[in-house]
């Protein structure tokens, strides 16, 4: 319980990031679900709860992670490159997915059988994506202030 109130910034961050890719992950599985039992009418609510919580997500980590980059003095180059790296190759990945629910949020769009394909290939990836970020860059961020700090004063050649 009081663990939480000794969190840094960057770790509660990490922390809310990871329970909102926990929930993407459920909705995604239970559009699947759904629609495996053609429910369609549910699966295009939940389809639609995802790609709300999708776009909050996305645009919350872009926000965050331009402020990283251009505002963090603590911030190693390592972790800059990472935050990079990240952006650049998931660019793709996160129109794609944004393009896809847009068009099948919409109302007059019906969840047919290409819907589902896609659907199926997208939550592959943007799982393997998710896992990616969460061993990789959310470790790098999940570092106190403090931490931070004396990693580069701990860096600097005393005489």
């Amino acid at each position: 319980m009081f663990s939480s109130l000794f969190l840094s910034k960057n770790q509660r961050l990490v922390k809310r990031w990871k329970k909102e890719h926990e929930k993407i992950i459920v909705l995604a599985h239970k559009v699947i679900a759904e629609y495996s039992k053609n429910h369609y009418k549910k699966a295009k609510k939940n389809l639609i709860l995802l790609n709300n919580l999708a776009i909050d997500h996305i645009i919350d980590e872009d926000l965050k992670f331009y402020k990283f980059l251009n505002g963090s003095q603590y911030l190693s180059s390592d972790k800059k490159a990472s935050i990079v790296d990240f952006i650049d190759t998931f660019k793709n990945t996160k129109v794609e997915l944004m393009s896809f629910l847009t068009k099948y949020t919409r109302d007059e769009i019906s969840l047919d059988e290409e819907f589902f394909q896609q659907f199926n290939e997208l939550t592959e990836v943007l799982i393997e994506r998710i896992q990616y970020e969460e061993k990789n860059l959310y470790r790098l961020l999940n570092t106190s202030k403090e931490k931070e700090k004396w990693e580069s004063i701990k860096h600097k050649h005393i005489p």
